[in-house]
């Protein structure tokens, strides 16, 4: 592992402060919303604008790097955000912040693509599981510490903004001083959602729904906290503990997944977190909060690996890319409506209705689960799961959906599928 990171470094870099700077951003509107007399349904409406980004980033972002090159569109996808970031120091109202919101969505795929098919590049047979490691590694680490650094001192309301900037700006400098030629990029051809979902339902459904629920309490947590009396740093650190939480969980759950039913696994997932729910419901407090989300993370977050492996386990090799797309593509409509419905959640019967709406998803989850399972059999064979990252951004690149055929011992050909993305 020592050997990959420092070829590595300079990749593993730029994605660790784009990450961080995202994971910041996101966290910090909304408290800084809040705090600016913002309803729930307008910071609703305001972080909505960056799934809805991304649906259209997602589309576009892969025929940019094809027609300009990573080298101008990464340069130009990062100067966007940044200039996104200071325009929210130089305005307070909600319509220009979900503009900026919905620029940023739009860009950051871009970056990941670029990034990451750069990485793959730089990549080989021999180091390949190590440099994945090391890359989900800092897609777990990275949002966690943009979301610790809320809590950082800002009596100016000033500097976050600013080192937001300041972090996407630096993302750009190791990418470009990297030595490695830039790849070949090839956009993916598409799996419709009705022929995806034909062949798993489970999948598709899964997907949209623990999507719904990440983004509900991933965006609203630091609201319901706010609403019990806690100061922004205490609400930023409920959130930082329920994403280390929901990384640290991300390989026990995708090693039992690959032993047994994944459908089994999500039924599980989606009862612990329904019923971390209803815990917290029924026993409000600090305590109970932190405790709560953490299992409730631990239970959501791992979802959507589950699912795309699910699917992965039904599909043929030349079918897992597009079908990968087609995941990602719900995946943002899922957090598009969970960032729409969840502010909306904390206001009603006194929080409850936040907690309330989080049990419903995972029950539902859960009902799928147990229905698909009365419908059909598991697939015999299935493949590998590998853990994936926390959910502050959409997910998008090129090693989330992408087949690998490496050599094994014997000189054969083995297919080891990289499996999802958070």
């Amino acid at each position: 592992m020592r050997h990959a990171f420092l070829e590595n470094w300079a990749l593993f870099l730029g994605m660790l402060l784009l990450m961080i700077a995202n994971g910041l951003l996101v966290t910090l509107l909304t408290i800084r919303g809040a705090g600016l007399g913002f309803s729930e349904f307008t910071i609703s409406l305001m972080q909505a604008a960056y799934p809805l980004g991304a649906l259209v980033g997602t589309a576009a972002a892969p025929r940019m790097v094809e027609n300009v090159g990573h080298i101008r569109a990464f340069s130009a996808l990062a100067s966007l955000v940044s200039i996104a970031a200071i325009l929210h120091l130089l305005t307070s109202d909600p319509l220009s912040w979900s503009a900026m919101r919905f620029l940023a969505g739009f860009c950051y795929p871009g970056l990941y693509v670029i990034t990451e098919s750069w990485l793959q590049a730089k990549a080989e047979n021999h180091n390949r599981a190590q440099i994945l490691s090391i890359y989900f590694m800092i897609w777990m680490a990275g949002p966690a510490i943009g979301t610790a650094l809320v809590a950082v001192p800002d009596p100016g309301g000033n500097l976050l903004f600013g080192v937001v900037s300041i972090l996407i700006s630096l993302s750009i400098v190791p990418l470009l001083l990297s030595g490695n030629k830039a790849p070949d990029y090839e956009v993916p051809d598409k799996m419709p959602v009705r022929k995806l979902y034909r062949v798993s339902p489970m999948a598709v459904v899964g997907n949209l729904l623990s999507a719904v629920a990440v983004a509900v309490w991933f965006i609203s947590l630091p609201l319901y906290a706010l609403s019990l009396g806690m100061s922004a740093a205490q609400a930023s650190g409920v959130l930082v503990v329920a994403m280390i939480v929901g990384a640290l969980v991300q390989y026990p759950v995708g090693w039992i997944s690959d032993k047994t039913d994944r459908r089994l696994v999500l039924l599980g997932l989606a009862v612990a977190g329904a019923a971390a729910s209803l815990w917290m419901l029924l026993q409000p407090g600090q305590t109970s909060l932190i405790v709560g989300f953490g299992v409730l993370a631990g239970a959501s977050l791992p979802m959507y690996a589950v699912c795309t492996a699910h699917a992965n386990d039904q599909l043929s090799r030349a079918q897992i890319v597009p079908a990968s797309g087609t995941m990602l593509f719900l995946l943002n409509v899922g957090q598009f409506v969970g960032t729409l419905v969840g502010p909306n959640t904390v206001s009603i019967a006194d929080g409850k209705g936040f907690l309330i709406a989080l049990a419903t998803l995972c029950f539902l989850v859960a009902a799928v689960a147990v229905v698909r399972r009365r419908q059909e059999d598991a697939p015999e064979e299935t493949g590998n799961l590998q853990a994936i990252a926390v959910l502050g951004a959409p997910q998008a690149g090129v090693l989330q959906a992408e087949s690998w055929l490496e050599e094994d011992n014997n000189g054969t050909s083995a297919d080891l599928t990289q499996k999802s993305s958070t």
